[in-house]
């Protein structure tokens, strides 16, 4: 939790997947948060393994 207003999950695999998404959209209803990031560490590009997930934006 990022200064009580984002989320975010810190991953390391091969690909994200939907369950990852799933993952974090449960975080974000379950602490009332709208915004949260998805970050995936094993990659070459890390500004592409960056994703924005939002709840009820």
């Amino acid at each position: 939790m990022v200064e009580d207003k984002v989320v975010l999950e810190l991953k390391s695999v091969k690909e994200l997947e939907a369950i990852h998404y799933k993952q974090l959209y449960t975080y974000l209803k379950l602490s009332d948060k709208k915004l949260g990031m998805l970050i995936n560490f094993n990659t070459t590009n890390i500004m592409d393994s960056i994703k924005r997930v939002v709840n009820n934006l």
